[in-house]
C-alpha cells in the first residue's frame, strides 16, 4: 500500500476559553495600500461564541488541539481548543508557533517576484540558465521560472525517494530521517531523476516539492545569499512579522504545540514528530509562524503591499494543480485560490508537516481572514490503495473553515 499524502493541512482552533475581539495593527514597512479583485458582499461579523462552539465541537471530534485567528472589517478573533501536550495536558493558546509547510512557497514565491521587479529574473527565462549542473539539458531549457512556481515544470517530488518507506505503506521513514539533514541538491536530484510527472508548460500541473527547492537555489545563485535568510531579510522582516522565522535546528523556539502524526493508522497512538529537522523541505516548506503573523502577511500580500500591482496580478493568474492525494487545487505563483460559494473568493495557502497542519485565506477584498492551526495529521484509516476514509474530524474541520470564512455554519 502506498501512502497517499494530502499537500494540505485541515486547520482548526481549540480553545481554553473565548476568543477575543481587537483591532488589526496595520503592518509595518510596507508598500502604498493597492486595491485588488473585489471580494463577495459582507460576511456576517464575527461571533466569538459559535466560533469558539466550532472549535470545541473539532477537539470533541478527536482533534488533540486547535488555535485559530479570524479577522474581519478591522476586528480580530483568536481561540484555541484542547490540548498542546497529550502527555501533560497542557492547553494550547491561539498565540503558539507552529510548522506551516506549505504556506512557506508563498513567502518563496514573493521573494522571486522581488527578483523579477529587480530586473535580476524574468519568469520566462530557462532554470537551466542558472542551474544547468541541477536540471541539464534539454529539460533545463524547457522548465522555466514561472513553472518552477505554479507546478508545471514536469518535475516530479522527491518525497518518496527521501522517504521510502511511504511507498511500501510503512512509517519507518518518519523516524529515520527525524535527525538526517539533507542536502537541497540531493532531494533535488532525487526530484529530477524520477519519470517526468508532465510535459513542461502543461495546462494541469502537478504539486511538487521539487519545484521550490530549485526556486531556492535558484534565489542563492542569483543573490549569493542562502534563500532562508534572504527570505528572511526581504519578506518575513518587512512585512514585521515578529514570531515568523526558518528553524535553525530540530526544534522550535517558543512555545508551541507538540505535533502528532497519524498517517492513517499506521501510527497508533499517533507519535509526537514536533522534534524534527526540517532540512527535507527548507524553503518549501520549513517555515514556523503563528496565525496572527500569517493573517499580516496575506492581508499586506494581497492589498499589494509586499509586491507590486503587475507581480501581484502574475500570482493570481491560477490553473488546475494535481495535488498528492489526487484532489485538484487552483494554483498561481505561490497562491491558491478557493472559492466558497455565497462567500467568496479566497487567496492564501495550506500546509502540513509531520504532525502539523495549517490553512490560511483571505478573501480578494481583503475584509475577511482565516488562518486555522491543527496538531494531529493524516488522523483515520486508510484503504488499500492507501487513500483515507472519512472521520468525524473532517466534518468538524469543515465546519471550522465555513464558519471562519463566512460568518456562518
Amino acid at each position: 500500500m502506498r501512502i497517499r499524502l494530502a499537500v494540505c493541512a485541515g486547520a482548526a482552533a481549540l480553545s481554553i476559553g473565548a476568543g477575543t475581539a481587537a483591532a488589526v495593527p496595520a503592518p509595518n514597512g510596507l508598500r502604498p495600500e493597492h486595491t485588488g479583485e473585489a471580494g463577495a458582499a459582507a460576511t456576517p461579523g464575527l461571533d466569538p461564541a459559535r466560533l469558539q462552539s466550532a472549535l470545541d465541537e473539532l477537539h470533541r471530534a478527536g482533534m488533540p488541539g486547535v488555535f485559530a485567528e479570524v479577522r474581519d472589517a478591522g476586528r480580530t478573533w483568536r481561540g484555541a481548543s484542547g490540548v498542546a501536550d497529550l502527555a501533560t495536558g497542557r492547553p494550547i493558546r491561539p498565540d503558539m508557533r507552529q510548522r506551516v509547510g506549505s504556506v512557506t512557497k508563498t513567502f518563496t514565491a514573493v521573494a522571486v517576484m522581488h527578483l523579477v521587479e529587480q530586473g535580476r529574473l524574468r519568469l520566462d527565462e530557462p532554470i537551466g540558465d542558472h542551474l544547468p549542473q541541477l536540471v541539464p539539458g534539454e529539460r533545463g531549457r524547457a522548465v522555466t521560472v514561472r513553472m518552477l512556481l505554479d507546478h508545471t515544470s514536469g518535475l516530479a517530488d522527491y518525497l518518496y525517494a527521501a522517504f521510502p518507506s511511504l511507498a511500501d505503506g510503512s512509517a519507518a521513514s518518519l523516524e529515520d530521517n527525524r535527525y538526517r539533514q539533507f542536502d537541497p541538491d540531493e532531494l533535488i536530484a532525487m526530484g529530477v531523476a524520477a519519470p517526468p510527472v508532465g510535459e513542461p508548460g502543461g495546462a494541469t500541473g502537478v504539486y511538487s516539492n521539487t519545484n521550490y527547492l530549485l526556486l531556492g537555489r535558484l534565489i542563492e545563485q542569483v543573490t549569493g545569499t542562502p534563500a532562508e535568510e534572504y527570505i528572511t531579510r526581504t519578506v518575513v522582516e518587512p512585512a514585521g512579522l515578529r514570531h515568523t522565522g526558518f528553524p535553525t535546528g530540530p526544534r522550535i523556539d517558543g512555545p508551541h504545540p507538540r505535533m502528532y502524526e497519524a498517517l492513517y493508522g499506521l501510527l497508533d497512538p499517533p507519535r509526537d514528530f514536533s522534534v524534527y529537522d526540517m532540512s527535507w523541505v527548507g524553503p518549501a516548506a520549513a517555515l514556523v509562524s503563528t496565525p496572527e503573523d500569517l493573517n499580516r502577511f496575506f492581508a499586506a500580500l494581497l492589498a499589494g503591499r509586499i509586491v507590486g500591482p503587475e507581480s501581484l496580478a502574475q500570482m493570481q493568474v491560477t490553473h488546475p494543480v494535481r495535488a498528492f492525494d489526487g484532489s485538484t487545487v487552483e494554483y498561481g505563483l505561490g497562491l491558491h485560490k478557493v472559492t466558497v460559494p455565497g462567500c467568496g473568493t479566497f487567496w492564501g495557502h495550506d500546509g502540513s508537516a509531520w504532525g502539523a497542519g495549517t490553512v490560511s485565506l483571505t478573501r480578494a477584498d481583503g475584509a475577511r481572514q482565516m488562518t486555522v492551526a491543527i496538531n494531529l495529521m493524516r488522523w483515520g484509516r486508510a484503504d488499500t490503495t492507501g487513500t483515507p476514509g472519512t472521520h468525524p474530524i473532517d466534518t468538524a474541520l469543515e465546519a471550522v473553515h465555513h464558519l471562519a470564512l463566512c460568518g456562518r455554519p
